[in-house]
């Protein structure tokens, strides 16, 4: 019994753990993390490992010996014999040599075993972890943007909760003043009307509380199906950005991925001169048949044989100096259009990272001014609240600066979340954490 308690409270405890860490508030970097976990493209990184494993296994087989087994039969026209003078010379001798039969037959296999090949086998297997690199590198490239899903998703719905905050004071404000308006009905010191303008509002501001809440919910759950989570929550966040922009140590995935290209070309270049290199290889061969390689016996004996011969080759093909000068070109404007491709994306990045630096200037300004903005608009409508009370306004202008005073604060929200999304905007791009 005691130990099932003890389970028990275990069991408990690891419980409430669990929904500890599934309720803290994640940051936009663990949801980036997140996000490529759980995104289906990052199978991709071990398939393709497995294919280059594979790909290189088979290249290294090339200095297995190479292994053809046959089996012919022919009927020729005409075969190798004795002159008809020799024939008699031999008949007269006491030989009868028939020659070759025309109908020959063999069951043969042939065995060659490289010995140097130039360097081919390694400039392939260069080649083909070339390849992996890039197809790895192109990759990383669609996970990387994930990163700005989740900022938008991340950010928008931070965006939909400050909504949701402002318009509820502004329910509890309006609803506050439908109070007074009810109580000056009842002491004739203010129209029905009145109190009914004020109640509409409020029921309006309910109602766009409702669609809020809805669009909340949709946005949470769509980040927490891209994110690969039950549940998400967000929080805006805090301290000085200029403090966290530290560089990263890693290259962005864009400049990765132009260096493979450039590693790529750079295997293929050197596969060229390779590929004019000779190559020296053992062989034997051998089969059982007739004939054999005693014709003179073959002529006389009509019988199958084993036969075999064994040596040495070397070989040199000097084809690819035909099309040498056109592949050099092909390559040298690979090379330059990655090249290019590197300066382009630099020049963006540049060009991006600079306008979202004035955007952050901009709204750093903004927030500064909003709070005075708000307090105006505050004191604005604690005036016209007590102007409505002395029958000085009507409800109409009330209500005008209660919504005011919300537009401000609604804009200020705006401007702390449209802050940090381009700090974390600028993040991405530069790839800084």
């Amino acid at each position: 019994m005691y130990i099932r308690v003890c389970i028990k409270t275990v069991f408990s405890l690891g419980v409430l753990f669990c929904m500890f860490q599934q309720g803290h508030a994640q940051s936009p970097e663990e949801l980036w993390e997140a996000a490529e976990q759980n995104y289906p493209l990052i199978r991709q990184h071990e398939l393709i490992s497995l294919t280059q494993d594979a790909t290189l296994e088979n290249i290294q087989r090339g200095w297995l010996p190479q292994i053809n087994a046959s089996a012919q039969a022919t009927l020729q026209s005409d075969v190798p014999g004795w002159p008809e003078e020799m024939k008699g010379m031999l008949n007269q001798m006491g030989l009868d040599i028939q020659g070759l039969r025309r109908d020959q037959y063999r069951v043969g296999i042939d065995i060659v075993q490289p010995v140097y090949d130039g360097g081919m086998i390694r400039s392939k297997a260069n080649v083909a972890r070339a390849e992996a690199e890039v197809a790895d590198a192109e990759a990383d490239v669609q996970i990387y943007q994930l990163r700005r899903r989740v900022n938008d998703l991340y950010f928008g719905l931070l965006m939909l909760e400050e909504q949701i905050r402002l318009n509820a004071e502004q329910c509890a404000l309006l609803a506050a003043n439908e109070k007074k308006l009810a109580s000056m009905c009842e002491h004739g010191t203010a129209a029905e009307s009145d109190w009914g303008t004020v109640r509409a509002e409020m029921l309006a501001c309910e109602q766009k509380g409702h669609d809020l809440e809805a669009q909340r919910s949709t946005l949470e759950r769509l980040l927490a199906v891209f994110c690969g989570r039950e549940k998400v929550s967000v929080e805006l966040p805090h301290g000085d950005p200029i403090y966290n922009n530290v560089s990263s140590e890693e290259a962005h995935p864009e400049l990765r991925l132009v260096d493979a290209h450039l590693r790529l070309v750079e295997m293929h270049d050197r596969q060229l001169d390779v590929a004019l290199r000779p190559r020296l290889s053992l062989f034997a061969s051998g089969y059982y048949g007739y004939p054999g390689y005693n014709m003179f016996d073959d002529m006389m004996h009509h019988r199958w044989t084993l036969n075999g011969i064994v040596g040495a080759k070397l070989t040199w093909n000097l084809t690819p100096l035909y099309t040498r000068r056109s592949d050099k070109a092909r390559l040298r404007l690979q090379r330059e259009q990655a090249e290019v491709g590197r300066d382009v994306f630099l020049f963006n990045q540049r060009l991006q990272t600079e306008q979202q630096g004035d955007d952050i200037e901009r709204l750093s300004r903004n927030l500064a001014s909003d709070e005075e903005i708000i307090s105006l608009r505050q004191s604005v409508r604690h005036a016209a609240e007590s102007k409505l009370q002395h029958g000085i306004i009507d409800t109409s202008s009330l209500v005008r600066e209660i919504g005011n005073e919300n537009t401000a604060r609604l804009n200020q929200a705006l401007h702390k979340v449209q802050y940090w999304k381009t700090i974390y905007d600028r993040k991405v791009t530069t790839n800084k954490h």
